[in-house]
């Protein structure tokens, strides 16, 4: 019998303010030290997508996102270079408690806000396609998969 398809499931927070959005300098990670992305984080088991958003921004920003502050933004299923699929869930929100501030100095070199449309080149591509969705209103898109680049 076939081993049933199973796949990480990442989840990112497109937070909001005056028109830029909140990027995270990767360092001291292991992937894609030198890039940005946005708050994520993979879901735990027992754990909601929504709980998992709420969480990260906790734990990488020090916000507190109130659940019903959070829109659904976009889903990407993305394929790695290494060939491993994910599955990511974007949410956005553009009001939050607290000051954001780098909550995980050991894993992030700065924050940034940005113009959604004029990313830094080094976004991680994944992230960039996840907020480029967003930003076309696309609920549900694929990034890396090879079959993409014969459309």
């Amino acid at each position: 019998m076939a081993q049933r398809y199973q796949v990480v499931v990442d989840v990112h927070v497109i937070l909001e303010r005056g028109g830029d959005i909140l990027l995270c300098l990767r360092d001291g990670t292991g992937y894609r030290d030198g890039w940005y992305c946005l708050p994520s984080g993979h879901l735990e088991e027992g754990e909601t997508v929504v709980d998992c958003a709420i969480r990260e921004a906790r734990e990488e920003v020090g916000i507190h996102l109130d659940p019903a502050s959070l829109r659904p933004a976009t889903v990407v299923h993305h394929l790695s270079p290494e060939g491993k699929p994910r599955l990511g869930v974007f949410f956005a929100a553009d009001s939050w408690d607290g000051e954001v501030f780098n909550a995980e100095p050991a894993k992030c070199a700065e924050l940034r806000w940005a113009p959604p449309k004029q990313l830094p080149d080094n976004t991680v591509p994944y992230t960039a396609a996840g907020i480029g969705l967003y930003l076309e209103s696309v609920g549900i898109g694929l990034h890396g998969w090879p079959e993409l680049a014969s459309r």
